[in-house]
């Protein structure tokens, strides 16, 4: 789930809760970055430079893995306990909020390639009566709108209520809480569309939930199991999972802050464990840097879609008429760096924990990052690593 929408798309998914400023109070540490490919460590030095600059005020810490023709690259900045005062791990897992959208977005397109499912077929013929209400109409929207974002169909996190229980101190009463995609849904078809399906472009999680609903109605089975089964278990991603309402972390892994209100004094809070529910199908998994790269290389690569499904794919909304490059497709973003090379990837924002992974066009190239708050400068490591500035 993007709580702001900010990592790559560079709109928002916007919420009245911005995080306000405010010091951690602590000397940043860092760490030496790891080579696992014949020492090539110095290759990167620009992004670690990059990573310490970002840990301090308002980041505590972050954690990131690079891979290229010359290996591996595993460091990490800053802090990744407060109470405790240790370091950010380099082999942390964490929440990746909206990164979960491109996995749901590959099990969409599989089922696409397995004849199970069309990306023109309409939302109302596997979910009848669920997008109704103010103007929304499912039998209008289209799978391919939902996963791109063009369907118009209301964020559920722009809801004042929802907001007031996932972005004030009010989340620490509900954290705990399960929710359902039908709750959500429901919540959102309480408001009229943003705009007519296919008339313009608006992030909403709202699209991602459905999705979720509509793979279980496809296959009988749940987003979770079907992404277990066809992405994680094939790529050996075992630092993956898909908790659904599992609120604990695994190891190992840092803890995530927050600040839960906008005044000059507000503190920052732990909120490591949520129940993921709260994002579900639009944002509720966990990895970490090294899975991460390998799952998206695997999918520019072709190893988890058939090329016509992967096209469909990398078919982008242009978000910026002056940046061409800049796009989002299906559960796919494109980004152009600063030096103009193009990468592939998504970012997600949760409580705590703001990620992105980023590989170039034929694979060869990746990086994801994390930082354990809901800042960081995530470009500025960007271009660290894919520039060398």
């Amino acid at each position: 789930m993007a709580v702001r929408g900010r990592g790559l798309v560079g709109v928002a998914a916007v919420v009245a809760m911005a995080v306000a400023a405010g010091a951690f109070g602590a000397p940043a540490f860092a760490l030496a970055g790891e080579s696992g490919g014949g020492g090539h460590g110095d290759r990167h030095r620009a992004t670690q430079k990059a990573m310490e600059a970002a840990v301090g005020e308002n980041a505590p810490g972050v954690t990131a893995q690079v891979r290229d023709k010359h290996g591996t690259w595993n460091s990490a900045a800053g802090i990744g306990d407060l109470e405790r005062r240790t370091p950010r791990g380099a082999h942390d897992r964490y929440r990746v909020g909206s990164i979960t959208k491109t996995f749901v977005s590959t099990v969409m397109l599989q089922l696409v390639a397995e004849g199970e499912l069309s990306l023109d077929d309409k939302v109302g013929r596997w979910l009848p009566g669920v997008v109704e209400g103010n103007g929304h109409d499912g039998d209008r929207v289209t799978v391919r709108r939902l996963l791109n974002h063009t369907s118009g169909i209301y964020d559920v996190l722009s809801d004042p209520g929802y907001q007031e229980k996932m972005f004030t101190e009010k989340f620490l009463a509900h954290r705990y809480d399960t929710w359902t995609p039908e709750q959500q849904v429901a919540i959102a078809m309480r408001h009229e569309p943003d705009f007519e399906p296919g008339e313009g472009w608006n992030y909403s999680n709202t699209n991602y939930l459905l999705a979720g609903m509509i793979i279980k109605k496809v296959t009988g089975e749940s987003y979770a199991d079907e992404i277990k089964r066809r992405i994680i278990e094939p790529l050996g991603l075992d630092a993956t999972s898909v908790p659904e309402t599992d609120s604990s972390m695994p190891q190992p892994s840092s803890r995530a802050y927050m600040k839960l209100s906008k005044a000059p004094d507000a503190t920052f809070h732990d909120v490591t464990e949520l129940n993921p529910s709260m994002a579900g199908s639009s944002g509720g998994m966990i990895s970490d840097t090294a899975d991460l790269n390998r799952f998206y290389t695997a999918l520019l690569r072709g190893k988890l879609l058939p090329k016509k499904q992967l096209a469909e794919m990398k078919k982008t909304v242009v978000l910026d008429p002056d940046k061409p490059h800049d796009g989002y497709g299906l559960g796919l973003v494109s980004r152009e760096t600063s030096c103009g090379t193009v990468v592939w990837g998504n970012g997600g924002d949760i409580q705590g924990s703001t990620s992105m992974t980023l590989v170039t066009e034929r694979g060869g190239h990746a990086l994801s990052a994390n930082f354990n708050s809901l800042d960081g400068d995530l470009f500025a490591i960007r271009d660290a690593e894919f520039c060398g500035k």
